[in-house]
């Protein structure tokens, strides 16, 4: 196996376990110019794009390394004789869901709006998608595309822009959850080691040019995930919802359709939410 990374040693100094594994090679480099490999490729699994709030500040930087970086893996993909590409993508190339829309569907035509720079991580995740669609188009070589939502377990940063993490890190080290807004905002999440098997029989199993969204269709409020949160980590301590909870309308949604995963495949949600957030907590500890 190979992988990228601009950094290995920093890499294998926070996941130690891997150190000494004999199946694991490095290449050192960015994705946008890393060196391709000498020796022939059977598969390829893209996901480097960066996910945090920092990135989105700078949005061109954002969308020129999803773009270049797609480019430069197909490439590679190419001149290593690989058979099949796993692109993973993002439920934010639907550019959003409306309150009505009870789950995204992969048949969506929806998208992101041109004239928001906040939208160049959506945008970018649909030029990669029509990139790996020319390439499949244009070469030996079958590209299935994984439209990715939310996750929890291990490797869950616990102070980023996540709000479970955030929730678990607070059950684990406050005195209580607080939301800031009315905690009506609707999520689902799919554990970790789910989403890797998912992962994996998409790159095998997927349908050539196919789009799948990836994630769990149990969906939650965020007051619902905090309570729960606690519930399972935490049980004395409280949620306080700052924000007006009587305003009109229901929260901005994020919940795909696994349908055609769970028909086509015999993919789905396996590890209920409560396990999925303890285990989470289990591994932040143990990390610490």
């Amino acid at each position: 196996m190979l992988a990228i990374s601009r950094d290995p040693q920093n890499f294998r100094s926070k996941h130690p376990w891997i150190d000494d594994v004999d199946w694991l090679q490095w290449i050192t480099g960015d994705i946008q110019d890393f060196a391709f490999p000498e020796q022939a490729i059977d598969y390829v699994i893209h996901a480097a794009t960066e996910t945090s709030a920092a990135a989105g500040r700078m949005p061109a930087l954002l969308l020129n390394s999803i773009v270049r970086g797609t480019e430069r893996v197909l490439a590679c993909a190419k001149a290593g004789g690989a058979k099949r590409v796993l692109l993973v993508s993002s439920g934010g190339a639907y550019g959003g869901q409306s309150t009505d829309t009870p789950q995204l569907l992969e048949s969506s035509r929806n998208g992101p709006s041109t004239m928001d720079v906040a939208s160049a991580y959506g945008e970018g995740k649909r030029v990669m998608e029509l990139l790996g669609a020319i390439h499949a188009h244009e070469n030996a070589c079958e590209v299935v595309v994984a439209r990715c939502f939310a996750f929890v377990g291990a490797g869950l940063p616990l102070d980023g822009h996540f709000a479970i993490g955030n929730f678990i890190r607070d059950a684990l080290t406050q005195d209580r959850i607080l939301i800031r807004g009315d905690g009506k905002g609707v999520r689902s999440y799919l554990y970790a080691a789910d989403l890797a098997v998912w992962l994996m029989h998409l790159l095998l199993n997927g349908q050539n040019r196919g789009i799948y969204n990836v994630g769990s269709d149990k969906e939650v409020t965020i007051a619902e995930l905090a309570r729960q949160v606690i519930s399972t980590l935490a049980p004395a301590k409280t949620v306080i919802v700052e924000g007006a909870s009587n305003g009109p309308g229901a929260g901005n949604r994020y919940i795909p359709s696994i349908d055609l995963a769970r028909s086509q495949l015999g993919l789905d949600v396996w590890t209920a939410l409560p396990l999925a957030i303890l285990n989470t907590a289990l591994w932040s500890s143990k990390k610490s």
